[in-house]
C-alpha cells in the first residue's frame, strides 16, 4: 500500500540522471525559499568565502575552509529533514520522543558549527595577527 502525496502525485523512480538532479536543484530552491536557518548559513558561508579570497588563503586552508562549510551545511539539511519527518509522523501535537528527536537534529547543527568556528579560528586568526 502506497501513501499518495498531497498533490495525488504517487512516488516514483527517478527515470535518469537529470531527472535526480532537477529534484536536488528542487529541494535547494524548497530550503532557500523555505528556511530560515539555512539562508543565514549560505549568507556566512558566501562571507566566509569573499573573507578567504580577500585574505589569500592557501589551498589547504581551502579545504579545511570548504569543508567546515559543507559539513553546517549538510547538518542543517538533515535538521530540517528530521523536523519534517516528525511533523509528518506527529503532527502539531506535542509529544516527548518528538522534541527529543529535532533536539538531537539540531544539536547535529550546533556541533557542526562549532568544527566551523574552530576551523576558522585556526585558519584566520594566524593571517589576521600578520597583517
Amino acid at each position: 500500500m502506497t501513501m499518495a502525496l498531497k498533490d495525488k502525485k504517487e512516488p516514483s523512480k527517478n527515470r535518469n540522471f537529470i531527472e535526480s538532479l532537477k529534484h536536488a536543484i528542487d529541494g535547494l530552491i524548497i530550503l532557500c525559499k523555505t528556511e530560515r536557518n539555512f539562508r543565514i548559513h549560505l549568507l556566512i558561508s558566501v562571507i566566509v568565502i569573499v573573507l578567504s579570497i580577500v585574505l589569500k588563503i592557501k589551498s589547504e586552508q581551502w579545504i579545511w575552509i570548504l569543508l567546515a562549510i559543507f559539513i553546517v551545511l549538510i547538518a542543517e539539511v538533515i535538521n530540517t529533514l528530521c523536523e519534517s519527518i516528525v511533523n509528518l509522523i506527529v503532527g502539531q501535537e506535542y509529544n516527548k520522543i518528538a522534541k527529543k528527536t529535532k533536539d538531537v537534529a539540531a544539536a547535529g547543527v550546533v556541533i557542526a558549527s562549532i568544527f566551523a568556528i574552530i576551523i576558522g579560528c585556526i585558519v584566520y586568526i594566524p593571517i589576521i595577527l600578520e597583517l
